[in-house]
């Protein structure tokens, strides 16, 4: 009688399935039972495979059980998409894997995130840069690159380029697949750090525990030659078979047996489907430098949207086998399959005399076709990776357009109707790239949010207005949601007619976190970009909140403040990539940050051409954005200016003009170069004309003057007094030969002057004179964020001004931070643009 696999022993084994232990079977069986009397072959081959069967399982039952905790933390539920919803599941995961803040929240968020392996920058043949260009590659396509790798002991996903390099350097990295992880990893645990470069089936791995659905790359693995005999078949293939991620690449290197490894992944249940790159009908499978390889692909796609809604559909059906892209490399690299099969045969009999087998075979296979071609396969095997990640960004963003609230998931037609295959389509129909992520706004605002809490005290019956020291005092307390960069943000937002805004902030995973975002999604602003940071990962990552205690008649007594989560977190990728996705063309920024965040968010505004505007936030905070130099990015200086605007109150405007002149900003000679251009020499009796005397006095219009140079716009909040403007002109400026404009005129420069045209100081008074003040809160915030709403708009700063002072005044009158009728100013607003 034929044994029978017991009930039980089944449904214990389904119980403990993971990622783990994943126990296969199949016609060609092969389990190492020698040491066990039990095994015996006959000639009946199934019933022996059966009988092994038995035994292998019972003991993989008895494996199971006493490992029931063990893989429970490695099981599919540990995915990030899975457990975001099961803190204490997220947080056992953590401690093995780590994925940098700015995937974390890219995943979440399902922005278009795209994994790279590392193996290819580890072995360093194609140059140590190329994992800065990849970076770069992706980020300048829409997408959020995330390098995975092993780094010192420890599985990672947001690889920096820093590490790469570190790697590339320590010789004792190496190549790591699904078998070596847990290996890599338990040494890392026991003090043993290596360096591990992942493969495409140890990165699809990772990619999928981190919640990532694409990857690009440069070629698969496969069945190589003779490997029905040698059973050398790359783990990349069985790994598609079982972890969804969809794969990217330019199909198979030619020295593989291509028709077998389609095969094998077809039973492994694995989509393989080639782009059709312009050409009509069915077309072949690429072989990595060839566009064809003489073998028909399984199914064709004609365009990343199709890709992508592929992937969709995949992942709503449950099936959690991979899929493979195959990406074929350009006509102006491919190298004909004719002329590479040649050298493929010579490299391949040569490493097979030579005895290199298993994985020494395609390293070996690799360098020989790089000396037997000239280079030639190292140009092409570049130039088709290059060409994989602008794809794989390309279907990423297609596939976050889909997984966005709102969005058509399947067009006009059901998924039914729109079966993958190989019929042509009509002449003329070529391959759409698709363009990156359209702009989200036309403003970014990088600050604080905070959550403020007003404790007044309100005794009643003692007569005394003044709290009490070591006692509880009786008061009204008050919340609210502030914070500079909310503030200006909101303003913006309102007078932009509730659109074109988006802020970049961060909050704790706490409740006032929570209140600040429930309260900022109330008023309509994009929240997409702000960070929520992890307690255990960052200690300091509270919520921002500042609580003032105030006497009977609402004096500040005593305040308390805690803004540590924007002065001890580091400047992250994330936010280097929002800058890039949105394209914004104005980025404000408050000065909340610590001073080499405030230059990272300047920098990220340069390399995207976006203008950039500095709020001071206070005069100790104002002197963060000339700090000594050491080791940031240098601001540059008119008419590269890395700064296009600032709103300083005098009291700011000071503090900055000294940290600038005592930390040596006065001192580079293409400082002096502008300043000269001005022509400044017995310029008081201008200032007095077009300011005051007071003003001249107290030095404010020659400090805003030294710091043009730095800041082309500079206006000067003076309270009850107005605004004070202050800007250089360009050579072309129209206001030079504008008689209306003649008066404002301070100097100007001799007209062979190559940038430079003359010195704009205006003085506006105020709007309106505000007897019964509500708060002074916000109100220098409101100011900046109606005048940039207006300079996206394309308006002109003097123009703006008056406008601008009247959305002040507005939250002057209010019990709010920022007026809530500010959006009655969108109208005056857009006017006040098109003059």
């Amino acid at each position: 009688m034929k044994p029978t696999l017991p009930t039980r022993t089944a449904g214990r084994l389904h119980k403990a399935r993971s990622e783990a232990l994943t126990v296969q079977f199949s016609s060609c069986l092969f389990i190492n039972s020698a040491s066990s009397p039990d095994h015996e072959f006959h000639t009946d081959g199934a019933f022996s495979v059966m009988k092994t069967t038995v035994l292998f399982l019972t003991r993989a039952q008895r494996l199971c059980g006493s490992r029931a905790a063990c893989l429970s933390r490695l099981s599919p539920k540990a995915g990030l998409r899975s457990f975001s919803t099961s803190p204490a599941a997220a947080s056992r995961l953590r401690e093995i894997l780590s994925i940098s803040d700015e995937i974390s929240e890219a995943v979440a968020t399902n922005k278009p995130v795209v994994a790279l392996e590392s193996t290819i920058y580890t072995h360093g043949n194609l140059g140590n840069d190329l994992a800065k260009e990849h970076l770069d590659l992706v980020r300048s396509h829409g997408g959020i690159p995330a390098i995975i790798a092993i780094v010192d002991g420890r599985p990672k996903v947001g690889v920096s380029y820093q590490e790469i390099l570190r790697m590339i350097e320590d010789k004792s990295t190496v190549k790591a697949s699904r078998r070596d992880i847990a290996y890599l990893v338990g040494m890392g645990l026991n003090g043993r750090k290596i360096h591990g470069g992942t493969t495409i089936a140890g990165t699809m791995l990772l990619a999928k525990a981190a919640g990532i659905r694409v990857f690009g790359t440069g070629g698969l693995g496969g069945v190589h030659r003779g490997g029905e005999n040698s059973m050398d078949i790359s783990a990349d293939l069985t790994e598609l078979g079982r972890t969804r991620v969809a794969v990217i690449g330019s199909g198979c290197k030619g020295f593989l047996d291509i028709p077998r490894t389609l095969e094998f992944l077809e039973t492994q249940g694995c989509l393989v489907s080639t782009f059709a790159d312009g050409r009509q009908g069915s077309v072949d499978f690429p072989a990595f430098w060839a566009r064809d390889s003489g073998i028909k692909s399984p199914s064709t796609v004609y365009t990343e949207k199709e890709a992508a809604s592929i992937i969709y559909a995949q992942e709503k059906l449950g099936i959690e086998s991979g899929m493979f892209f195959a990406n074929p490399i350009s006509e102006e690299h491919g190298i004909p399959a004719s002329e590479m099969q040649a050298v493929i045969e010579q490299a391949v009999r040569e490493a097979n005399e030579k005895g290199f087998t298993g994985n020494n075979n395609t390293p070996y296979i690799l360098g020989r076709l790089r000396q037997l071609t000239s280079d030639k396969t190292v140009v092409a095997n570049k130039a088709l990776v290059h060409s994989n990640i602008i794809r794989a960004t390309n279907v990423s963003v297609e596939l976050s357009r889909l997984l966005s609230p709102g969005s058509t998931k399947t067009g006009s037609s059901p998924l039914s109707q729109s079966p993958i295959s190989t019929i042509s389509r009509p002449a003329g129909a070529t391959s759409e790239p698709a363009p990156a992520l359209s702009p989200v706004s036309n403003i970014l605002v990088a600050g604080s949010v905070a959550v403020d809490l007003s404790c007044d005290y309100s005794s009643s019956t003692t007569g005394i207005t003044t709290p009490q020291s070591h006692v509880s005092n009786p008061s009204r307390i008050s919340q609210s949601i502030g914070g500079v960069g909310r503030n200006v943000a909101v303003a913006a937002h309102l007078a932009s007619g509730g659109s074109g805004v988006q802020f970049c902030s961060m909050v704790g995973d706490d409740v006032a976190g929570h209140t600040v975002l429930t309260s900022l999604e109330a008023s309509g602003l994009d929240t997409s970009s702000i960070m929520k940071l992890d307690h255990r990962q960052h200690p300091e990552g509270r919520t921002a909140q500042y609580v003032a205690v105030n006497d009977g008649n609402k004096d500040l007594v005593l305040a308390m403040a805690d803004m540590n989560i924007f002065s001890k977190n580091s400047f992250s990728d994330h936010w280097r990539s929002t800058v890039t996705t949105s394209k914004p063309k104005w980025l404000i920024v408050d000065g909340n940050w610590a001073p080499p965040q405030i230059r990272n968010w300047i920098r990220a505004g340069e390399e995207n051409e976006a203008k950039v505007a500095f709020e001071p936030v206070s005069a100790e905070k104002s002197q963060g954005l000339f700090c000594p130099e050491r080791g940031l990015p240098r601001l540059n200086l008119y008419p590269e200016s890395s700064i296009s605007l600032a709103s300083p109150n005098t009291y700011e405007l000071a503090a900055m003009h000294t940290a600038a002149k005592e930390n040596g900003y006065f001192e580079p000679m293409d400082w002096f170069e502008v300043i000269d251009a001005f022509g400044m020499r017995g310029a008081r009796d201008r200032f007095v004309h077009l300011t005051s005397v007071e003003l001249t006095d107290a030095g404010v219009p020659i400090q805003t003057i030294q710091l043009l140079p730095y800041i082309p716009t500079i206006l000067t909040k003076l309270g009850s007094r107005g605004v004070l403007l202050t800007a250089i002109l360009g050579k072309d400026d129209p206001r030079l030969r504008d008689r209306d404009e003649e008066a404002f005129i301070l100097t100007r420069s001799p007209p062979t002057h190559p940038v430079v045209g003359g010195v704009y100081m205006r003085l506006f008074p105020p709007v309106e004179t505000v007897k019964d003040i509500v708060s002074v809160n916000g109100v220098g915030d409101t100011f900046l964020g109606v005048l940039v709403s207006g300079l996206a708009r394309g308006g002109r700063v003097d123009k703006l001004v008056d406008v601008a002072q009247r959305g002040a005044v507005l939250t002057l009158k209010s019990a709010e931070s920022v007026s809530p009728l500010l959006g009655t100013l969108a109208e005056e607003v857009q006017n006040a643009s098109n003059r």
